[in-house]
């Protein structure tokens, strides 16, 4: 654990000044494919962007409403965003090598949080914004409902500070259940950074997770984009 520490530690003094590249996979999924869809099916809206650091690891916590939450979150930020995906996709040819061009990594089914949070807090180190969703699972109202400590967690461990993400209508564009989605404004409000908590104590954690909890449901409260915002 003391050894497992320490390489946090050392990575943490570096994450700053790193940034992955975009791969050709990355940019072409993100412009060629996801672009239109977001921006012309969904007519996509993105505000609030130049909160995101455009170098080193950042802890990107959304809400979680439907499938197409990733891949936005992916395209909308500008920056290749890892998530956690189950090791079986990873064995499905063409598709393994999409999702991790784009930057996912796999976890195993039924896996030990502790190895999520070990490769999720590697990602971070290597300069990922590293894609949490707060309740952990899809939402049917769209809202954060009952958040986990993961988030804060991971931004404890590394240093990261926390970017609270707000996705607007996915849950009612693709809700749970549905087969095929229907073709409503879906917008991405990017909040201020949150810094991580001081500790790792459950208290700090717990206040730090109600404070993105806060966050993201008040950006939700708002509703869409309006036409004269910036």
């Amino acid at each position: 654990m003391i050894l497992e520490q320490s390489r946090v530690d050392e990575g943490v003094e570096k994450i700053n000044k790193n940034r992955p590249r975009q791969s050709f996979v990355y940019f072409c999924v993100s412009y060629l494919f996801v672009f239109p869809i977001f921006r012309f099916l969904f007519r996509g809206k993105t505000i609030g962007i130049s909160n995101l650091p455009k170098t080193g690891g950042v802890v990107v916590v959304s809400n979680h409403g439907s499938h197409l939450d990733p891949p936005i979150l992916g395209h909308a930020l500008g920056r290749p965003v890892a998530f956690m995906a189950k090791s079986e996709l990873f064995r499905i040819p063409f598709l393994s090598n999409i999702i991790a061009a784009c930057g996912a990594y796999p976890v195993k089914r039924g896996a030990g949080d502790r190895e999520a949070l070990r490769t999720a807090s590697n990602r971070l180190i290597e300069g990922w914004a590293t894609g949490v969703f707060l309740d952990g699972a899809r939402q049917e109202n769209g809202r954060v409902n009952d958040p986990k400590a993961g988030a804060a967690l991971l931004a404890a461990r590394t240093g990261c500070p926390i970017l609270p993400v707000a996705i607007v209508n996915s849950n009612r564009a693709f809700p749970k259940g549905s087969l095929l989605p229907k073709f409503i404004s879906i917008h991405l409000k990017v909040g201020e950074l949150i810094q991580p908590p001081t500790s790792r104590k459950r208290e700090d954690l717990i206040s730090t997770t109600k404070e993105i909890q806060l966050v993201i449901n008040s950006m939700l409260d708002r509703g869409l984009i309006k036409k004269n915002s910036n």
